[in-house]
């Protein structure tokens, strides 16, 4: 009886176990089926927020500017960013068609101003850019070709600039680009470093229509806005000025020296350069001076001047010039004075080559470049730069150029007393 009663009880604890691993191993397979089932809700829930991000990013894109790769540095900026710094910053972005609708105000409208820099060029380019606002009211868009070394300098000091004329410049700095091939080099080093840049500029800055390009040994002391003014005196076949670079035949280098073709009796400066882009690219330009720079390099001395000499020589329909004043030098007063619009109302445009800014040779072209070095931005122009520079130039009456002092400043008076009279009509409600 007992053996039975045993067998018994152990089927039954037996069927009792078997009983409770079914209802477990049923339990386990519900509860696998939800975590599939939460699984896939979580898959499809990831899918479906990943395309409609993705749909929104798209539509993003289409309403926002592209990003472009700058094709001398490979650099990578958008369009939004060239909108965001309209009102000061700079760019390496290559200029690009698609890129036009979102140029600022001051790109369409303002005044274009290019210098190229190397070597030690990099102060005297920014005090020529400081002598460029001070007097111009006109938004300006600075382009400016520098070598590596120099470009953040360039940012540092605009950058610096106080907002109520930092606001009126928009700048973008470029690497040096130069023809590829053998003679790229040859091209940099052409008379001084880099100074053949200005040749080629027309296809680098392919969205700009005019620009003024100027040596970096340049001082403005009249608002950039008159000299822009002679784009509209162009005739139909005109599409760069310059001034001339000597008066008289009989003193000019390229009449007694030159051994090339140069234009008129003169020939011209190319320190101070007024440019239609646009009908440089229409023109035989670039491959006519690379064929002259062929034909007469073993000919040439100054480099990149001589070979717009040539090429003005040969096309001189296109070129218009303008008076000795837009580019004043110390050829002008070293001897006598020879220029005689700025006899009568003083220089526009300083062009102190020859280092004149920075040695004794022409005192007075040197205080009138230290006295732009010293007046800081915002202070008073009448008593801070214009006494002071009359001060500075009377010390150099002795010097041939220091004979008249008037034009180094009587532009900057005429400047002051305009600014003088505007705010006495604005006193009086005029």
């Amino acid at each position: 009886m007992i053996l039975p009663l045993f067998f018994k009880q152990t089927t039954i604890r037996y069927r009792d176990k078997s009983f409770s691993n079914d209802i477990l191993y049923q339990i386990q397979m519900k509860w696998k089926m939800l975590f599939k089932l939460g699984l896939s809700v979580v898959v499809f829930v990831a899918v479906y927020l990943f395309f409609a991000l993705q749909n929104q990013n798209d539509s993003n894109t289409q309403m926002m500017p592209k990003v472009m790769q700058d094709h001398q540095t490979g650099q990578q900026e958008s369009d939004q960013s060239h909108i965001d710094k309209e009102r000061g910053g700079h760019d390496q972005t290559a200029n690009k068609v698609d890129e036009k609708p979102f140029r600022s105000e001051a790109w369409r409208n303002g005044i274009h101003l290019s210098l190229v820099a190397c070597g030690d060029r990099e102060k005297e380019s920014v005090i020529l850019l400081k002598s460029a606002v001070l007097f111009t009211k006109t938004p300006l868009v600075f382009h400016i070709f520098a070598e590596l070394q120099l470009q953040d300098y360039f940012k540092r000091q605009i950058d610096f600039w106080p907002d109520e004329f930092r606001t009126r410049v928009e700048y973008h700095i470029y690497n040096l680009s130069f023809p590829v091939g053998d003679k790229s080099n040859e091209w940099k080093n052409l008379f001084k470093p880099c100074a053949s840049q200005r040749l080629f500029i027309p296809s680098l800055l392919t969205e700009v229509d005019a620009l003024l390009y100027v040596d970096t040994d340049i001082l403005f002391v009249r608002p950039l806005e008159d000299i822009w003014a002679f784009l509209r005196k162009f005739n139909t076949t005109q599409l760069v000025a310059l001034a001339p670079e000597h008066e008289d035949k009989q003193s000019s280098w390229y009449s007694r020296f030159a051994r090339h073709p140069y234009y008129g009796e003169q020939g011209v400066n190319s320190g101070v350069m007024l440019m239609n882009l646009t009908r440089i690219r229409q023109s035989p330009w670039l491959e006519s001076l690379k064929q002259y720079y062929k034909d007469y390099k073993l000919k040439i001395t100054w480099g990149d001047q001589d070979l717009l000499n040539i090429y003005f020589h040969y096309y001189p329909e296109q070129l218009y010039v303008y008076p000795c004043e837009w580019n004043y030098r110390p050829d002008h007063c070293m001897y006598m004075s020879v220029c005689k619009g700025g006899d009568k109302n003083g220089a526009n445009v300083l062009h102190g080559n020859r280092r004149v800014m920075h040695n004794d040779k022409q005192p007075a072209f040197k205080v009138t470049y230290d006295t732009f070095v010293r007046h800081q931005f915002g202070a008073d122009l009448k008593y801070d730069m214009l006494v002071t520079l009359k001060k500075e130039l009377d010390k150099t009456k002795h010097t041939s150029c220091g004979k008249v002092p008037h034009i180094f400043y009587k532009q900057i008076e005429n400047y002051i007393d305009s600014l003088d009279m505007y705010k006495n009509n604005e006193s009086y409600g005029g």
